[in-house]
């Protein structure tokens, strides 16, 4: 899941891409060159603003922290974004499994 669609739920629609390249780097600790090679590989996709500069949002700049870790922790860039990928979809199947029990025992057994 690309920071692009982000999943019903989240945060995303209430934070705005409000921080540019530069501070999305230094909040991160990171370098210009890391966020771009993130969106290459297609982990996110910043916004643009009108003049054409990237834009991140907190939602993002979360999902590229968590790349981050793996990465330094040795992990290739790629391969650190598959597993973002792989651990933001898990989540969301958990989020909606749990919604389902929810909802299945709420429902009032009909008696046979």
């Amino acid at each position: 899941m690309t920071a692009n669609t982000p999943p019903p739920g989240r945060l995303y629609h209430q934070n705005p891409p409000a921080y540019t390249m530069g501070r999305a780097a230094e909040m991160l600790g990171t370098t210009p060159g890391f966020l771009r090679a993130i969106g290459e590989a297609r982990l996110i996709t910043p916004l643009r603003s009108e003049g054409g500069h990237r834009r991140y949002s907190r939602y993002q700049l979360r999902i590229a922290a968590r790349a981050r870790e793996l990465v330094d922790q040795g992990t290739p860039v790629e391969a650190a974004c598959r597993i973002v990928i792989l651990e933001d979809q898990l989540e969301e199947a958990q989020r909606i499994n749990a919604e389902y029990r929810r909802a299945a025992n709420e429902t009032p057994e009909t008696p046979a």
